[in-house]
């Protein structure tokens, strides 16, 4: 069989070099593994795609679409990349997610090297892959989780100080250090349900249709596009339920009329305080977003790579869609990596409105303004 498999090989040489998936071979695409294997004649050997061994002439190669296929060449397993095993990729996912259980049922914050010597790994290794698998530093997920059961135990009524400590925190202060950007307000307000916390917004009007703009006292905490300003308005109330909705004086008006002036002239710029609300992972995400220089747009992929996070383009897709700030963090700016829009959450049209608007650096047409008391 040997022998037969070997001429079979040589006499379609160009079959092999040809196939996508030896290309695949060739840069020992670690993704591919699980999707095909392959055999080499010359060696009596099949691997996975990403094998490190030296690589083999195309003509001695023979692909399988399943594992079974690969065993049927009677050839022996690869030593080197074990292709009846499990992937490397799985291997470090199931690492990672032994890794996250680990800091979420401790109550101190494990430390990086014994995060890694429970994974038998070295701390640099295990930084690295924890870090391309969630898109945060151990340390940087053991504090999100701390801060979700921060959230948490408020939401369920526990007291302030029972809810920091019962979160893992050692001591209150280094909680106050920090309370502010984890719940966007005191815990106190927070744990009232933000009862009490004061929202002035007004709406006006763009060429691209309604804008709302509303502000807390640390900065501008919500941009919306629409259609209709009373939808906009309810949206607003969903977002803050226990805030104390205040229609915006003259004042507020001219910052309004900032924003609006931004979205009709891309060139103006936008430098306001912002109040950003959401977890350590979209807060990197919205941050990577305001690099992007107006006129320019990245792919998810781009970004993912920018944050140090290769493989969570999926969650790169949900921080976008839950960005709630529109323009000021300007979701907009990317697209896929094949050059489509993708989705938006106030319209693609209004979406590939902004982009030419910004690519091509001309006016739009101007637009009234308008403010909402209530």
């Amino acid at each position: 069989m040997f022998i037969t498999l070997a001429k079979n090989l040589k006499s379609e040489p160009l079959q092999i070099a040809d196939d996508p998936r030896w290309a695949r071979i060739v840069a020992r695409d670690k993704s591919a593994d699980g999707a095909f294997w392959y055999s080499v004649a010359t060696t009596g050997v099949y691997c996975r795609p990403s094998c490190p061994s030296r690589r083999a002439n195309p003509k001695n190669v023979q692909l399988h679409d399943t594992l079974d296929q690969a065993r049927a060449t009677g050839f022996r397993p690869c030593r080197r990349c074990d292709p009846d095993g499990p992937s490397l990729e799985a291997g470090n996912a199931a690492m990672v997610a032994a890794a996250c259980r680990r800091i979420e049922q401790s109550q101190e914050e494990p430390s990086l090297a014994e995060l890694a010597d429970a994974a038998g790994r070295s701390a640099g290794y295990f930084h690295r892959i924890f870090k391309a698998a969630t898109g945060l530093t151990p340390k940087d997920y053991a504090a999100a989780h701390r801060a979700a059961r921060v959230r948490q135990g408020l939401e369920d009524g526990a007291s302030v100080t029972t809810a920091i400590y019962d979160a893992g925190f050692n001591s209150s202060g280094r909680f106050y250090e920090n309370s502010t950007g984890m719940l966007g307000m005191t815990p106190t307000r927070y744990r009232a349900g933000g009862a009490d916390e004061e929202i002035r917004f007004a709406v006006g009007e763009t060429s691209l249709g309604a804008i709302l703009v509303a502000s807390s006292q640390k900065g501008v905490a919500s941009i919306l596009l629409g259609d209709d300003p009373d939808a906009l308005v309810r949206d607003l109330q969903d977002r803050f339920p226990r805030a104390r909705l205040i229609g915006g004086d003259s004042d507020y008006e001219a910052l309004v009329a900032r924003v609006v002036g931004f979205v009709e002239v891309p060139a103006l710029g936008l430098d306001l305080p912002l109040d950003v609300r959401g977890t350590a992972f979209q807060q990197r995400v919205w941050q990577a977003l305001q690099d992007i220089p107006v006129g320019r747009t990245v792919s998810y992929t781009e970004i993912a790579q920018r944050i140090g996070a290769p493989k969570a383009t999926r969650a790169i897709a949900a921080a976008c869609a839950a960005n709630s700030l529109a323009v000021a963090i300007p979701c907009h700016r990317v697209i896929r990596r094949d050059g489509a829009l993708s989705g938006y959450a106030w319209g693609a049209e209004r979406k590939r409105a902004l982009l030419d608007r910004e690519a091509d650096g001309s006016n739009a047409p101007g637009s009234a303004y308008r403010s909402a008391r209530r």
